[in-house]
């Protein structure tokens, strides 16, 4: 099948990718949502959009067409069902975007990289039942620890760009690669009972490099940390990225303000 993914530029919309294509589909087109103009990061139960300074870029290492649109509404309802169409939710904004990509191609499915939140999973169902496409979810309701393995022998090189949970520090643990911080979160899920897979919201990610990526791969050059809670417990914080850019894939280092 065609194929528009909705990416965030995190892992698990990545490997879904991965995996729609393992599948035989055709990725024609990438979809994303991002916050208002100078706003960073946006507290969404929908979607993440730490680190949307650079879909532009993931997009040209995928050499695919990327749609954007601004995400104006909130949530309106946060019942766990969504049945039918709610004005001023950003439920809508997503239905509006996907609506515009359908009259430019030819496309009959969604790539989703939801885990476990049946909030995001019904929310894409209803909009994908209404514009007639199938939802591609490879990844729904697997096991996190296997999962996490799985991207991280696929290959894809992501870093976290968000922390928010008991056990990750965010001057300590942002900006680590999967396979870095794969033990620690094993360890805290253990000891804590987090989940591995940050769905749970305990971080967020970025992919800097993947099997979808042709030629190029995204080098972070200029990136800043920002505290957003201080809590003692469970401190909030996420990289602000201040310039970045493509190069032919090869190993790279990041420049922390």
């Amino acid at each position: 099948m065609h194929v528009v993914a909705l990416i965030s530029g995190g892992k698990d919309s990545t490997y879904n990718m991965i995996e729609c294509v393992r599948h035989g589909h055709e990725i024609v087109a990438l979809a994303n949502l991002h916050p208002k103009k100078d706003i960073d990061e946006l507290d969404s139960y929908m979607y993440q959009s730490v680190g949307h300074e650079i879909i532009d870029l993931f997009a040209k290492a995928m050499e695919l067409p990327l749609y954007r649109a601004e995400i104006k509404g909130d949530a309106q309802t946060t019942n766990k069902e969504y049945n039918q169409p709610v004005h001023g939710d950003e439920v809508e904004d997503l239905y509006e975007l996907l609506s515009q990509i359908k009259e430019k191609h030819t496309i009959e499915a969604v790539s989703v990289g939801a885990i476990f939140s049946e909030y995001q999973n019904n929310r894409v169902a209803n909009v994908c039942q209404r514009l007639n496409l199938q939802v591609l979810a490879y990844i729904w309701q697997r096991d996190q620890q296997e999962l996490l393995n799985e991207m991280i022998d696929s290959n894809i090189e992501a870093i976290l760009i968000k922390t928010a949970a008991l056990g990750l520090q965010p001057k300590e643990h942002l900006g680590k690669t999967l396979v870095e911080i794969r033990p620690i979160l094993f360890k805290l899920a253990e000891k804590y009972g987090i989940n591995v897979c940050g769905e749970g919201g305990e971080f967020e990610t970025l992919t800097l490099d993947c099997s979808l990526f042709k030629h190029q791969r995204i080098i972070l050059d200029q990136v800043k940390i920002i505290i957003t809670s201080s809590d003692s417990i469970a401190p909030v914080g996420y990289l602000k990225i201040e310039k970045a850019h493509l190069e032919p894939k090869q190993s790279s280092c990041m420049i922390y303000s």
